[in-house]
């Protein structure tokens, strides 16, 4: 009985198999598949790898969707799919496109995705999207295309994704994006552009999603895209040139996302990210930036994640998160930090993910409250590891067990080695070093300050010097004081008091003096009163006073043989010259007289 069963199982099964078959040859036969093609059904049509030199001329009226990727298509011609009115997706990606002429979508009304990426189109022609008015995406990304020109994407007024990443841009025509007044995100790549377009940008008003890519900028100008008032989100990355953001270079925006990545940034923008109070993403990972001072992020109000991956950072100043009550996600894997206190955040309860990993960390008190909240803590999949203590090299936190924790990650107070009072005297001008030594887990850090208890710099006459030393350059009398040594860590400090003081130029009891008005001099080096003596000094006097006779008889001596030398070029010379006049008694004679006759005289002198 149940060999029957079995039996009249497998002939029902056989009579289903032979409908289907015919149902699917019959639909077959009533929509033929084009050659090359794959059809499962009426909504997709796939040609991919079918080495096709064109595009199939007998592709079905209904079909929604058209892969033709990985062929050998070299042009697309005018209206090449007049007949696909239905289309909702095209795919020509990896083919060899050089050519796209005017109209070539005409007829594609419903088309709402096209893909054009990996071919060799260099220019993209005035018209070529013409009859596209509902396509919402236009992939374009890795071709070699040079310039966008002026109305390139008129017809496109639905479309809302642009993706033009890996390309050869050197020129965006400033109304290249005119008509797009729906795009929502735009991905460029431009190696060859040196600015950003800010003018053709501006037909962008309501762009939500900016990506700058391979751009050959070495500074980010003030105003670069004060237009995009709705721009939530800007991505600038693998600018190998770009060093520095002016202030003003985001000036307009009000971003919540922000990402400048594998660029040459060797600092923390401050001020250019001031303004932007609604940012909550902050990405500035594959920068060589070796700091994050205090105090300088507050403004970020709603930040809540900061990246900075594979940088240069050596240190995370203490408050440099102060005042950012919503951060949450800290990642600084791969740099070169040896600790980060719990004095650099607003709260670390509110702290959720910690990357650390791939650091060079010092294991010591400093570091135990990340260990104590490690329950409350993601670590993105890597625990961080103790490198530069000895005897807790490759440690991962999560091995430290409750217990071992006291023990283990202790610090030890500073500890100055030389306690020896310092009190030097010296005349003034000359040089001062004052040397301040000190010891202690983690290495402490010497600062000093000065007699009115001011922290010293070290820019200045009076510095302190990288080995933690105290320099005071010419000493001068108002320098006088006692100084402070302060060597600190974060277990405690330790100081060290030094004295300081300047012996002033002796005035000469002899004769003093003192040069008045315009003669008067400033003092080089004032005393306390601000009033200082000029001793005459004979000596200086004669010298400066041979000098310069030396130097006028030198001037003089010059311009005799010049003029000597001269009148000898002049050729023969008269070394006599006669001079007549008229006698003054001759003059009284002529008039009393009738005449007019004058009698005159002559002399004769001789040229030396």
């Amino acid at each position: 009985m149940f060999e029957r069963l079995a039996v009249h199982q497998r002939l029902c099964c056989g009579v289903l198999y032979l409908l289907a078959a015919g149902v699917a040859f019959t639909s077959e036969t009533r929509r033929p598949c084009p050659q090359s093609c794959r059809c499962n059904n009426e909504l997709l049509v796939n040609c991919s790898h079918g080495q096709l030199s064109t595009v199939p001329d007998n592709l079905w009226k209904d079909a929604k969707i058209l892969n033709l990727t990985h062929n050998n298509i070299r042009t697309l011609v005018h209206q090449q799919f007049q007949t696909l009115a239905r289309l909702l997706e095209l795919d020509l990606s990896d083919n060899l496109l050089a050519i796209v002429e005017v109209e070539a979508f005409l007829g594609l009304q419903s088309l709402l995705t096209l893909r054009l990426a990996r071919n060799h189109l260099k220019i993209i022609p005035v018209g070529a999207f013409a009859g596209l008015p509902n396509l919402q995406l236009l992939d374009i990304s890795s071709n070699e295309i040079l310039v966008f020109v002026d109305f390139t994407f008129r017809d496109l007024a639905a479309l809302q994704c642009i993706k033009a990443a890996d390309n050869d841009l050197v020129f965006i025509s400033h109304q290249a994006f005119t008509g797009l007044t729906s795009l929502h995100e735009l991905h460029i790549d431009g190696c060859n552009l040196t600015a950003v377009p800010t003018e053709a940008l501006t037909q962008l008003s309501v762009l939500r999603s900016l990506h700058f890519h391979r751009l050959g900028l070495n500074a980010l100008p003030n105003y670069s895209f004060h237009h995009l008032v709705h721009l939530k989100e800007l991505v600038i990355s693998h600018c190998p040139w770009l060093e520095t953001l002016s202030g003003n270079s985001l000036f307009g925006l009000n971003l919540t996302s922000l990402t400048i990545r594998h660029c040459n940034l060797s600092a923390v923008p401050y001020i250019p990210l001031h303004h932007l109070v609604y940012l909550i993403y902050l990405d500035l990972s594959f920068n060589p930036i070796t700091y994050i001072h205090g105090n300088l992020l507050g403004d970020l109000l709603r930040l809540q994640e900061l990246h900075l991956v594979g940088g240069s950072l050596l240190s995370i100043g203490i408050g440099a998160f102060r005042g950012l009550t919503h951060f949450k996600l800290l990642n600084v894997s791969r740099n070169l930090l040896t600790t980060l206190e719990t004095g650099a955040f607003q709260s670390v309860d509110a702290l959720k993910t910690l990357g650390l990993d791939n650091n060079p960390l010092a294991c010591d008190c400093r570091l135990l409250w990340v260990v104590q909240r490690r329950q409350y803590l993601e670590f993105g999949g890597h625990s961080p590891t103790c490198t530069t203590s000895l005897q807790l090299e490759s440690w991962h936190f999560l091995d430290f067990s409750e217990v071992e924790l006291p023990g283990l990650l202790t610090c030890r107070q500073p500890q100055i080695l030389n306690r020896k009072p310092q009190g030097v005297k010296v005349d003034q001008g000359h040089t001062v070093v004052f040397y301040c030594n000190a010891e202690g887990e983690p290495l402490p850090y010497i600062s000093w300050l000065n007699p009115q208890l001011r922290p010293l710099s070290p820019t200045g006459r009076i510095r302190t010097l990288s080995n933690g030393s105290l320099e005071v350059r010419y000493a001068q009398p108002q320098d006088n004081g006692t100084y402070r040594c302060v060597a600190s860590n974060a277990a405690g400090n330790d100081s060290l008091h030094v004295s300081l003081h300047v012996q002033a130029f002796p005035s000469s009891s002899k004769n003093p003096l003192r040069l008045k008005g315009w003669f008067a001099l400033p003092s080089a080096s004032p005393g306390v009163n601000g009033n200082q003596k000029h001793p005459f000094d004979v000596k200086t006097l004669l010298i400066a006073a041979a000098i310069g006779f030396l130097s006028f008889f030198s001037s003089v001596s010059v311009c005799f043989i010049f003029m000597f030398f001269w009148s000898k070029s002049k050729g023969k010379i008269k070394h006599t010259a006669t001079i007549a006049y008229v006698p003054r008694s001759a003059v009284s004679n002529s008039n009393g007289g009738k005449g007019n006759y004058m009698e005159t005289s002559r002399f004769t002198m001789k040229l030396i």
